[in-house]
């Protein structure tokens, strides 16, 4: 089986979109459409076609520009239900334990509530990826807009169970801000100290710090980390995973 080709590319401000390409057959589906224009151009540069747009949720900087791709290539858009609060109902409405085939390339569906209700992730555990969207950032989370501490500590316990060497590609360019915040909660992690320093060099160099690993998350990522007594204790909820994640999420909030 030929390994899929995942080409990334900033959006936006600071989004990322991302091209998946299964060379055995010439598929490609971008996974959310932040910026239709810059992804139809990014993907004839490479010579391919979009057939089929992955939604991971319903923001208009994820779904926003499904109208605009599928007038120019057809696809057929799969996605959770309430993508339709930005555009169409998706083709094929997506729930957990659902699979989509891209060729040969297969995504199992994991649902993760907490940034919306209904946000997805696409995992490919055939070839070790993770497209989490807005519920999982390098060194950070999604923000509550819709969900509950209790569903985004669940959703974001899913992941953590995905193999440590599994890459996982996010939505934002958002790791400077969350290394600076990660710090003042848990300042002492030897992992979080080294991932900090490394994301600093990559942007002074413009570089990228999206892909992440999940294992590089749940050493340094302190909305992985809820359940660490280090980290109870610091923020005042010893014993209390989900109200350690409360905490930590609101701080960052206000940070």
């Amino acid at each position: 089986m030929a390994a899929p080709i995942v080409h990334m590319f900033p959006c936006l401000k600071d989004n990322y979109g991302f091209l998946l390409h299964d060379p055995a057959t010439g598929e490609t589906a971008t996974i959310d459409t932040p910026e239709a224009g810059k992804i139809l151009a990014e993907a004839a540069a490479k010579g391919w076609t979009i057939t089929q747009i992955w939604n991971t949720h319903w923001h208009p900087d994820h779904a926003g520009g499904n109208a605009e791709i599928v007038a120019a290539t057809g696809a057929k858009v799969y996605g959770p239900e309430e993508v339709a609060k930005a555009a169409k109902r998706p083709d094929s409405v997506l729930h957990e334990g659902d699979t989509v085939q891209l060729g040969a390339i297969a995504a199992h569906i994991i649902d993760t509530p907490g940034h919306t209700l209904g946000h997805i992730v696409y995992h490919l555990p055939d070839h070790g990826i993770a497209f989490v969207g807005d519920t999982l950032f390098a060194l950070g989370c999604g923000r509550l807009f819709e969900g509950t501490p209790t569903q985004m500590w669940d959703s974001l316990g899913k992941l953590r169970v995905l193999p440590d060497d599994t890459t996982v590609y996010c939505a934002h360019e958002y790791t400077a801000s969350n290394a600076a915040f990660a710090l003042s909660v848990d300042g002492a992690n030897a992992d979080l100290l080294a991932y900090a320093e490394g994301v600093k060099a990559k942007r002074a160099n413009d570089q990228p710090t999206v892909p992440t690993t999940i294992g590089a998350e749940k050493r340094a990522n302190p909305f992985l980390r809820a359940d660490d007594p280090k980290l109870q204790a610091f923020v005042g909820h010893p014993g209390d995973a989900i109200a350690t994640f409360a905490e930590v999420r609101e701080r960052k909030n206000t940070f």
